[in-house]
């Protein structure tokens, strides 16, 4: 089994997007760090009011993928699903 990574940046349009963002991140982190399999996840406010960086690494492609399927379903994944996302992945 190898790590998962995903690196990348959440981009917001406007500072209405950035407040959604703002708003419902701390419960995002919070539930994506209990997530097994979850070993590091950060999402970091930029210079860039609009951007956000985005780091995170899981066990494997499993827990990963369980993450994905999370978020899906998640308020965070519904009043962010708009925001664009620029990440690479490797390890899947």
């Amino acid at each position: 089994m190898s790590e998962v990574h995903l690196e990348g940046r959440l981009i917001c349009r406007d500072e209405r997007e950035a407040t959604l963002v703002a708003t419902h991140l701390p419960r995002h982190v919070e539930l994506t760090r209990a997530e097994p399999g979850c070993r590091s996840f950060l999402v970091i406010p930029t210079e860039d009011s609009l951007v956000w960086r985005v780091e995170e690494v899981f066990d494997d492609a499993a827990s990963f993928r369980r993450h994905q399927d999370r978020v899906q379903g998640s308020q965070w994944g519904a009043v962010t699903a708009s925001i664009e996302r620029d990440y690479s992945v490797t390890g899947l």
